[in-house]
């Protein structure tokens, strides 16, 4: 749970200084007063604050974002005060349009470089590892999802759409068939190449928040045992279990492979089990106990991963995972590979998130499944530190911030953009008292969604 909170924190924390850095330094740069300059907010106290010049550098204890306050701009802050006053030359209102402009772009345009620029270096850091879909000899298992869409267990997926599917990731097959609308699955099946036809309910199937992190498809492999836990109270060892033995039944019901295995064991209300494996030619048959152990607490809802009865299960012994029974493949990227390589990444992911929110209008996905809170979001980190991944999650997480900030809706910096590109294209400053009430207008939206988002993250949970 802390490595979970400590991950989002930072990624949170670098997103809003260097957004905020954009705003700021051009402001500067075109000698505007800046008074504030904040990581998150602090309504009624800050955590620390120190005045340097004329900023009051500080943060807050709010973490939902941050905030510069630029003098004589209608903002969050609702200074009506000081907008009342007659304009100064420092102030933003003073400024030529064209300054203002390039203020209001600023953060989003950090936005962007950045999640491009840590695509880069993830790729040239530790390239990309991946497993290609021809090491699985076996084929795929499909879980009741997968069924319901006509794939079956030993299936060969080849394509889905125009996408060939040639790099295993079962995620392709939700975005493919709910973002890009592919209307067909091609498999190897028995040896023959089969179309499956994808109805259009699987759009809103497979991004309802019920269906998130299922798993669709999974590679086949079979279970065996990689390793004793003898400090488990779950007593593998003891019971005559070792390492190589590959497991073929549970309390009497055949099992080839490892999903299987997982499934049956899961499946078993008695913590009494009986094990059938294979060594060498030799079957045996094993009587032991598990452990199945409660989780309580929202804590344990929100960071531990548990089976479908709410409760974690301790078998004694880890199988062979699938790292270990298929070969991965490692792409290197040299600095122009990279370069290319991350700018392909950042508009593939935005390109996605376009087409996403296009499928949300015209009804094919439901808007309150893609809706999530800051729960939702730190979730994706993961509970273990991991560099790789944390950086991934930051270049996605800065692009989001920047497309969504570049919508037209008031009080976020693409409603700011949207006023200036009016008054640059017509001449004519919209009032101050316009401005004022469509901030007011946009804030209270945004006030919104945000509780809304939380509401529904929470009653996920409960």
């Amino acid at each position: 749970m802390l490595v979970t909170i400590l991950q989002f924190l930072l990624s949170l924390s670098i997103l809003i200084i260097l957004h905020e850095c954009g705003h700021f330094f051009p402001a500067k740069w075109f000698k505007t007063k800046v008074e504030k300059f904040y990581l998150f907010f602090d309504p009624y106290f800050s955590l620390f604050k120190i005045k340097k010049g004329e900023t009051e550098y500080g943060i807050g204890w709010l973490p939902l974002g941050g905030y510069v306050k630029i003098s004589g701009m209608i903002d969050e802050s609702f200074d009506t005060e000081q907008m009342a006053k007659e304009p100064q030359p420092w102030e933003f209102r003073s400024k030529p349009a064209w300054q203002r402009l390039i203020i209001m772009l600023g953060g989003v345009t950090v936005n962007f470089i950045l999640g491009i620029l840590l695509f880069c270096i993830i790729l040239f850091t530790w390239g990309e590892r991946y497993l290609p879909t021809s090491a699985l000899n076996e084929g795929i298992y499909v879980d009741s999802l997968g069924y319901q869409m006509g794939l079956r267990d030993g299936d060969k997926v080849l394509s889905i759409g125009d996408q060939v599917f040639d790099k295993f990731n079962p995620g392709t097959i939700v975005k493919e068939v709910a973002i890009n609308g592919a209307k067909t699955i091609q498999v190897e099946r028995n040896g023959t190449i089969q179309d499956i036809e994808i109805d259009e309910k699987f759009s809103h199937i497979l991004t309802s928040y019920e269906n998130r992190g299922a798993d669709i498809i999974g590679a086949r492999f079979p279970a065996i045992v990689d390793s004793i836990d003898v400090k488990s109270p779950a007593k593998a060892g003891k019971a005559g279990i070792k390492k190589g033995d590959r497991l073929i039944g549970v309390n009497g019901v055949s099992v080839n492979y490892y999903h299987e295995f997982e499934r049956e064991i899961l499946a078993s209300k008695s913590e009494k089990t009986d094990l059938s494996l294979l060594r060498g030619n030799d079957t045996i048959t094993v009587n032991y106990t598990t452990q199945f152990k409660r989780e309580k607490g929202l804590f344990a809802k929100l960071f531990s991963p548990k089976t479908p009865e709410g409760t974690r299960l301790r078998i004694g012994f880890l199988p062979k995972s699938m790292s270990q029974h298929f070969k991965y493949e490692a792409q290197k990227f040299g600095i122009g590979e990279s370069i290319v390589g991350g700018w392909n990444k950042s508009t593939t992911f935005l390109t996605d998130q376009i087409k996403a929110f296009g499928q949300i209008f015209r009804g094919k996905v439901k808007a309150k499944d893609s809706l999530g809170s800051f729960i939702s979001i730190g979730k994706m980190f993961g509970n273990e530190w991991n560099w790789q991944r944390f950086w991934g999650m930051t270049a996605m997480l800065s692009l989001l911030l920047g497309f969504l900030n570049l919508l037209p809706i008031p009080a976020l910096d693409g409603g700011h953009v949207l006023f200036l590109i009016y008054e640059v294209i017509t001449g004519r400053k919209p009032s101050d008292k316009f401005l004022e009430y469509a901030t007011f207008f946009g804030f209270v939206l945004l006030m919104s969604l945000m509780a809304y988002a939380l509401f529904l993250d929470i009653s996920r949970i409960i």
